[in-house]
Parts: C-alpha cells; structure tokens; sequence
C-alpha cells in the first residue's frame, strides 16, 4: 500500500486505557504500540514520536501543543495531554478532561466504557519510512518518525471519515464525497474570514487538512480524483469561485 505522505493519516488501537480518575478528571491510555504489524503494513518503531514530543509535548513551551480530541475534531477538544511519553509497549498518554460540556460527556463515556479505543492524527515522514521485506509474506512499513498532531478518543473505532473504506455502495460514497466537499467549503471560507484568535484559525487548518485526506481516501476507491483534485484547487485560492465550487459539488 502507498503511503500518502502529505496527507493527515488516522491510525486507531483497540483496547488502549490504562487508567481512569473520576476525582482527577484523568485517563491514562496508550495511543500507540510498538512493533507490531497493523492492517496499514506498518510497524511502529519506538522514537517515532519523540520529535514530536520534544517539539510539541505537554510543557514544551509551544502554541501549537499535541491535541486531545475526540474524532479527530479540531473543534471538539475534550482536554489536555499531562504526559506523553514513549514506553517498550507504545506511546502512553496522560490526559486530563476538560470541564466544558464536550470534557464531561466524554468522562461519562470513559466511566461508562463507551470509549474503549483511540486513534492518533499524523502524517508520515517519508525519508523515515522503510520497507521491510518479509520472507514468506508481503512485507511491512518499519515507521521510525511520524508528526504527531492529536490523539483522539473514539467510540468503538468507529466515526463517519475513518472508515471510509468499509462504505459499500457506490451511491454511499458520493453522498459522503458530497458531505466533506460541503464541510471543506465551510471550514476553508471561515478560514479566508481569518476571524478570532490564533488558536481557532490554527484548528481550522488541521481540520482542513484532515477533510481533505478523508476526501481523497474516497475519491481513490470511488475513482472520482478528477473531481477531488477541482475541488482542491479551489480549495486553494485565495479568493473563492463559490458558483464554480457548488456546480462540482451538484455533480
């Protein structure tokens, strides 16, 4: 499988929590494992996060600090990372709620054990991306370095963009299409109004850049990249051709 480097990818694990506090409003969870081989070929390598974590981890001194999210949502943050730190099994997070109403429901999700998996927001970096022949099978993608923007908790691995690829039925697939184009045009005009602070316009971005890897995904296996690569080029003017936009999203 080739890998999209200049894309925002999502990866998921199951059965991640380490640890709840009620009191402290905390969860302890791993994000990431090691060195095993996943159903994307890779095989993460401990230190791919540590840039990362230097760079942007919980007391780095950053503006633009690793996020925790919930479905990969720039605007649905549900906390703050304490710690991220990497172990022998994997990237062990911890996190503390937030009090606003997104924190509460999802410490009501953690208690009742609705969240049981998270999934982080990257994207590879491709001179640290190796492929491993293995003898007797296909091989695998040893990944010595990714970026790390988020992790996110998930109900049951499962939300509307990441499993993109289970959608059956062709028609399923445009409405989809239809519906990240839709949510591209929101998000890239809020950003062209550049209005509030630093902070919303740099989650905007991320979020821009997550629809549009979803949108891509979908266009792959529904052979519509003709019509995604239009839209991305409107995508990226600075002034909008907003008739031209809603004739390609009618189509």
């Amino acid at each position: 499988m080739k890998k999209n480097f200049n894309q925002y990818s999502v990866k998921s694990f199951e059965t991640s929590i380490k640890d709840l506090s009620l009191g402290k409003r905390e969860v302890a969870m791993y994000l990431s494992k090691f060195n095993v081989i996943d159903s994307d070929d890779d095989m993460i390598k401990k230190g791919a996060f540590a840039k990362s974590i230097k760079e942007r981890g919980p007391g780095s001194g950053s503006n633009r600090n690793i996020a925790f999210l919930r479905y990969h949502d720039w605007q649905h943050q549900i906390g703050k990372f304490l710690k991220l730190e990497e172990d022998e099994k994997g990237l062990l997070a911890i996190a503390q709620l937030g009090t606003s109403t997104k924190g509460e429901d999802a410490l009501r999700d953690y208690e009742d054990g609705i969240i049981k998996e998270h999934s982080i927001g990257f994207q590879y970096m491709s001179e640290n991306v190796n492929w491993i022949e293995s003898e007797g099978k296909k091989g695998y993608y040893e990944i010595e370095e990714v970026k790390l923007f988020e992790g996110s908790a998930v109900t049951f691995g499962s939300n509307e963009y990441t499993e993109v690829l289970s959608i059956g039925k062709s028609e399923n697939k445009n409405d989809l299409i239809k519906k990240l184009s839709k949510e591209i045009e929101i998000v890239t005009k809020a950003l062209i109004n550049g209005r509030g602070t630093d902070e919303r316009l740099y989650n905007l971005e991320m979020k821009l850049k997550y629809l549009n890897a979803r949108l891509i995904d979908l266009a792959i296996i529904d052979n519509q990249i003709p019509r995604v690569k239009a839209i991305q080029q409107i995508n990226k003017k600075t002034s909008f051709n907003w008739v031209e936009l809603e004739n390609l999203l009618n189509q």
